[in-house]
C-alpha cells in the first residue's frame, strides 16, 4: 500500500507522540510487580526497551561494559566488540573516519542511547570510545522497537550521565603512530536536585597508511533535573570535530593475496595523501525524560537532534588483478546532514494471579535529510602499487561536482507485551507499523522523485527460566531498510532491505558463580540485498542467507580472574553473481576468542592486573569465485586465516593512579582481513600507554 499522508494526518501523528500517555494514565492502578534483583552481572535495556536481564532476554545480546572498554584501551568503536561472538570487526581494516562491523554477515545499524544514527554513503557518523559508558549488541533484526534497520542488528552506544556521587579522571596516553591524547572527564552536584558532567578529548594520531591522520577535538556535558520524586529530565550534547587525512585501505588482489610481483607494504598509500582530506564535525543535542504517572504507568520520552558536516577528498584505485599499475579514481563530498528523532514510551506494570506482565507501547518520528555537492571522477591518472609516485595527480576541480539532496521521514507505531506466567514462562509477542517517505533529487542522474513505503514488522518469543539458571528460548523477528538515494545502475530508488529471523538458544546463569554462558543458532534472510561493484558503487541484487551457531560466555573464576570466549559459525551465501546460490564474500565461516584477565588481590603486588587474549578469524573468500577456485578475472579468491594476540598490563599505583600498557597485534602480524573487488589489511601492531588519576 503507497498512500501519501495528508498534513492533517502528519499534524495527527506529531501530536499524538506529544500526548501518547494521555489515554493511558487511567488503564489501571493495579499495583507495580516488586520484581527480585537480577542474578546476571548484565543487564540491558537495548533488547526490548525497558531494563530486562540479559539472562531473561529471549534473544541473543551482548555487553560491553566502561570497564572492559578501558581495560582494552579501545580507540573505535569497531574495537570495543572483538571478543564478542556474532561480531566481525574491521574486515575493511583499521580506518581512521569509519566504524566497520558485520554482525551474523550482515550490516548493522549504530544508535546512540537509543536513537538512529544515520549513514547515507560516506556521511557517516562515528563515536568517540571515551565519551562511553558502555555498548550494547542486539542481534538479529529489530524493527519491532527501532524501525527500519538492516538485519545485522542494533549497536547502541550509552553516552556517560551525571553520577550521583562527585567523580573526576585525567586520562594521559602515548603511543606509536604518535599517539597522543588527553582526556577529562568530571561529574559533581549543582544543586540538591541537579548534577552535570563534562567530558572533554584531545587526540592525534597517525593513521596505517602513511601520510595519513586525524586529530580529534571532542566535547560531551551532560545536566539530570530530578523534576519530582517522579520526574527525571537529563539533558545530552556533545560536540566532535576531526580533520586529518583518511586512511584509504583498497588493495589490489595483485601483490595481496596474489604475490606474483611482490607483497605491497600494508603501509602503502595509493591514494593522494598531499591532497586527500577528511573534515567531519558532528553536532547531537537532545534529551531523555520519565515520568511515573503512577503505579503501573510510566512514560518516557527520548528526543535528539544529530547534525554532520562533511569534507571528504578520497582518491582511490580500480581493482587491479593482472598488472602493478592501477587506476584511480577520486571520491568527492561537502555536505551535510540533519537527524531529527522522537521516541515516546508508555510502559505499564501490573500482576495477575498467575502473572507479572509488562506492557511497553511507543510512537516513534524520524527525519533524516542529506544534501550536498558531489562528484565521482574516474580520471585521477594511475599508479604503481609497488612503488608509488604522487607526482602524476592531475587534480580535480570542485566546480564539476553536482548538487545531490535526499530525505527520509519515518513515522512509526509499535507495541510489546511480556507475559511471566508461573515464574518460568516468558512470552513475548509485538508488532510494528512504519510509514517512509523519501525524496531522491540527483542533479547526475537527472532525477527527482519520491518514494512511499509502508510496513509491518511482527516479533515473538518464548522463554523458560528453570532454577538450575538454565533458560531455553525460541525467537523470530523481522527487519526492514529504507535506503536514502539512487542505484547507480538502474537510476532509480533502492528497494527497501527486507529481513527475517529464525533463533533457538539457551542461556545458563546459575546462582553459583558470577557469570554467564549462551549458545545461539540462527537462520537468517534478507532479500533485495546490495551488492558492490566494481567502481565502488551499490546495486540491488538477490538475496543473503547467513545460518551459524554463536556460543559466548564469561566467568569470574575467582575473585581476580575474568575469563571470556566467543566462538561463532557463520555459513552466509548469496545468489548475487547471476549463477546460482554462492559463498557470500567476506564473511569467516568460523570465528573464535579467548580473553583472561587477573588482577592480583593481596601481597607485595597488589594492583597489578595482567591480560592476554587471541582472536582468531577463518578464512573467507572473495566477489567473483566460488568456494577456494582461483579465478584469472578476480584473482585469488580464498582469504587465510588470521590469528592475532593482544595482551595489558596495568597497576594501580594506589587508589587514585592507575598505569596501563596496552598492545594489540602483539606479534606484529602482517594479514589480510578480508577481500571483496579488493583486499584489506588488517590493523598492524598498536601499542598505548596510559596514566590515570581517578578522584
Amino acid at each position: 500500500m503507497n498512500v501519501t499522508p495528508s498534513p492533517v494526518c502528519r499534524a495527527v501523528l506529531w501530536g499524538l507522540s506529544l500526548t501518547a500517555a494521555a489515554p493511558l494514565v487511567l488503564a489501571s492502578e493495579s499495583p507495580a510487580p516488586q520484581l527480585e534483583p537480577a542474578e546476571t552481572m548484565i543487564v540491558t535495556g537495548t533488547a526490548m526497551k525497558v531494563e530486562v536481564p540479559m539472562a531473561e532476554t529471549a534473544r541473543s545480546v551482548s555487553v560491553v561494559n566502561r570497564e572492559e572498554l578501558d581495560q582494552h584501551a579501545v580507540q573505535k568503536l569497531d574495537e570495543a566488540l572483538r571478543y564478542r561472538s556474532g561480531v566481525l570487526s574491521q574486515a575493511y581494516g583499521s580506518d581512521n573516519d569509519t566504524d566497520w562491523f558485520k554482525v551474523r554477515g550482515f550490516d548493522a545499524a549504530n544508535y546512540l542511547d537509543g536513537n538512529r544514527l544515520f549513514s547515507t554513503g560516506y556521511y557517516v557518523w562515528t563515536l568517540e570510545p571515551f565519551g562511553l559508558e558502555s555498548v550494547e549488541l542486539l542481534k538479529g533484526p529489530a524493527s519491532i522497537l527501532y524501525g527500519e534497520a538492516p538485519p545485522g542488528g542494533v549497536i547502541n552506544a550509552i553516552t556517560k550521565r551525571p553520577t550521583a556521587k562527585p567523580r573526576g579522571e585525567l586520562d594521559l596516553q602515548l603511543g606509536n603512530r604518535d599517539h597522543r591524547q588527553i582526556g577529562v572527564d568530571v561529574s559533581d552536584a549543582l544543586t540538591d536536585q541537579s548534577r552535570y558532567r563534562m567530558v572533554a578529548l584531545y587526540s592525534k594520531r597517525d593513521g596505517v597508511l602513511d601520510g595519513s591522520e586525524n586529530e580529534r577535538l571532542y566535547l560531551a556535558p551532560s545536566v539530570t533535573l530530578d523534576l519530582s520524586d517522579r520526574s527525571a529530565l537529563t539533558l545530552l550534547a556533545s560536540i566532535k570535530h576531526d580533520e586529518g587525512v583518511p586512511t584509504n585501505g583498497f588493495f589490489p588482489v595483485y601483490g595481496t593475496i596474489n604475490k606474483a610481483p611482490g607483497e605491497i607494504d600494508p603501509s602503502t598509500n595509493l591514494g593522494q595523501p598531499d591532497y586527500d582530506r577528511n573534515r567531519n564535525t558532528q553536532i547531537s543535542a537532545g534529551y531523555e525524560f520519565s515520568h511515573q504517572l503512577n503505579d503501573t504507568w510510566e512514560f518516557k520520552q527520548n528526543a535528539r537532534f544529530n547534525y554532520n558536516d562533511l569534507l571528504l577528498r578520497s582518491t582511490y584505485i580500480f581493482p587491479a588483478y593482472d598488472s602493478t599499475t592501477a587506476y584511480r579514481g577520486l571520491i568527492y563530498r561537502d555536505g551535510k546532514t540533519k537527524s531529527v528523532l522522537l521516541d515516546n514510551q508508555m510502559i505499564g506494570y501490573w500482576n495477575g494471579e498467575r502473572t507479572e506482565q509488562t506492557l511497553l507501547l511507543g510512537v516513534d518520528l524520524q527525519s533524516h535529510g542529506n544534501d550536498g555537492v558531489e562528484a565521482d571522477s574516474f580520471g585521477m591518472g594511475a599508479i604503481d602499487t609497488q612503488q608509488p609516485d604522487y607526482s602524476g595527480f592531475p587534480g580535480f576541480d570542485p566546480a564539476t561536482a553536482t548538487y545531490q539532496k535526499s530525505r527520509k521521514e519515518q513515522s512509526g507505531l509499535y507495541a510489546q507485551h511480556q507475559i511471566r506466567w508461573d515464574e518460568r514462562w516468558l512470552l513475548t509477542a509485538g508488532g510494528r507499523y512504519d510509514y517512509v517517505e523519501t525524496h531522491n533529487r540527483s542533479e547526475k542522474l537527472a532525477k527527482n522523485e519520491k518514494q512511499y513505503d509502508d510496513e509491518l514488522s511482527l516479533s515473538g518469543s518464548i522463554m523458560y527460566v528453570a532454577d538450575n539458571g538454565l533458560s531455553p528460548y525460541l525467537t523470530y523477528a523481522e527487519s526492514f531498510e529504507v535506503l536514502a538515494g539512487m542505484d547507480p545502475n538502474t537510476k532509480n530508488a533502492y528497494k527497501p532491505l527486507k529481513g527475517k529471523l529464525y533463533e533457538t538458544g539457551i542461556k545458563y546463569t546459575p546462582r553459583f558463580m558470577d557469570g554467564y554462558v549462551n549458545l545461539a543458532l540462527f537462520d537468517l534472510e534478507q532479500t533485495n540485498s546490495l551488492v558492490a561493484t566494481g567502481s565502488g558503487q551499490q546495486t540491488q541484487a538477490g538475496k543473503v542467507t547467513s545460518r551459524g551457531v554463536e556460543l559466548e560466555g564469561s566467568v569470574q573464576a575467582t575473585e581476580g580472574l575474568r575469563l571470556t570466549a566467543a566462538y561463532t559459525y557463520t555459513d552466509a551465501k548469496t545468489n548475487d553473481s547471476g549463477e546460482g546460490e554462492r559463498r557470500a564474500s567476506m564473511i569467516p565461516r568460523h570465528q573464535a576468542s579467548f580473553w583472561g584477565n587477573y588482577k592480583v588481590q593481596a601481597g607485595p603486588a597488589s594492583g597489578l592486573e595482567v591480560g592476554s587474549g587471541v582472536r582468531y578469524t577463518g578464512s573467507s573468500v572473495g566477489i567473483g569465485a566460488v568456494d577456494a577456485a582461483y579465478n584469472p578475472i578476480y584473482g585469488s579468491a580464498k582469504v587465510p586465516a588470521n590469528t592475532v594476540w593482544d595482551a595489558m598490563i596495568g597497576y594501580d599505583i594506589d587508589k587514585h593512579w592507575r598505569a596501563q600498557i596496552n598492545v594489540t597485534n602483539l606479534l606484529g602480524e602482517t594479514y589480510i582481513a578480508s577481500c571483496d573487488y579488493y583486499c584489506y589489511y588488517g590493523e598492524e601492531r598498536s601499542v598505548i600507554g596510559s596514566i590515570n588519576y581517578r578522584w
